[in-house]
């Protein structure tokens, strides 16, 4: 770790497995300067059990309630920016680090200097071995980028939240992440606000994360496709329509997501169990979204 970053890792909670937690905890503290727990679950469960931690190490925030991705990580933020943090690396609370995830990250945004956020390559242990691919739209083409141990990083449109490194200047220039969008896209939008003000999003094949991404994985005709609740595909479904109203967000990147939105809907509709209840809420998403209504889970 350079000897000027005092990175801080905000977790954000939502009924964690407190064992789970532990291990990403055990994981991260050698690589980061302290976490910022926020706990969006009801009850004291996760502060009680953080409070076990050392207070230098390890600080809570419980909100209560669940009041959103977005919102305990502009909390966490705020926290981190409070104690002096120089980058902020976001986590889900079951997302599992390498040992050397961190430092590789700092690095790739050491060797590229205009780069707004690093994110690692994520394997989801359901999904076997193999990473998932980084994204990059090209025209009216998504791409999907396989990279190797070599330490290269790649542009891409956006990263998930878990796992990404964000120097607090950045965010100081970006701004926060979008908390009427609740969940969903929620890293999307802030990415491509990034890249609208100047800075790049790059993954870095060299940086490892355990993540499961989604619910239990949809088999169909042999192959296994990411799968969500109903009420989660109300959220991805309406929160893509309230990006795609943004002037700023590329022309062809709508394009190419709303077709590909419009498969994924349209595929768990058809396959995925209960099929009404998805159509139901996906349809209200869309609605919702088009009627520029965004919004908790209240909302909906």
């Amino acid at each position: 770790m350079a000897c000027m970053s005092k990175i801080i890792a905000v977790v954000v909670a939502y009924r964690p497995n407190l064992e789970k937690l532990h291990e990403q905890f055990a994981a991260l503290l050698p690589q980061v300067h302290s976490i910022v727990v926020v706990d969006n679950s009801p009850g004291a469960e996760v502060l009680d059990w953080a409070g076990k931690w050392p207070a230098c190490q390890v600080h809570c925030i419980a909100l209560g309630q669940n009041m959103g991705i977005a919102h305990a990580q502009n909390r966490g933020i705020e926290w981190a920016r409070s104690m002096g943090g120089s980058h902020v690396l976001l986590m889900d609370h079951d997302s599992i680090p390498a040992q050397n995830m961190v430092a590789q990250l700092l690095r790739a945004l050491e060797a590229w200097p205009h780069a707004g956020a690093v994110g690692p390559h994520y394997t989801d242990a359901r999904r076997g071995k193999n990473k998932s691919p980084f994204v990059r739209t090209v025209g009216l083409r998504r791409i999907w980028l396989n990279c190797f141990d070599g330490g290269e990083a790649v542009e891409v449109d956006h990263l998930i939240a878990s796992g990404c490194l964000i120097p607090m200047g950045v965010l100081d220039h970006v701004g926060a992440m979008r908390e009427d969008f609740f969940i969903d896209f929620v890293d999307v939008e802030w990415c491509l606000r990034a890249r609208h003000a100047g800075y790049r999003m790059y993954g870095v094949c060299a940086a490892h994360l355990e993540h499961q991404l989604g619910d239990k994985p949809v088999r169909f005709l042999g192959r296994e496709y990411l799968s969500h609740s109903p009420l989660r595909h109300y959220f991805h479904a309406r929160n893509a329509m309230l990006l795609y109203r943004e002037p700023w967000v590329p022309l062809n990147w709508k394009l190419v997501s709303a077709w590909r939105l419009l498969l994924k809907m349209g595929f768990h509709v058809l396959v995925t169990a209960p099929r009404l209840r998805h159509l139901e809420k996906i349809t209200r998403g869309l609605l919702h979204g088009l009627m520029g209504r965004a919004g908790g889970i209240a909302e909906r």
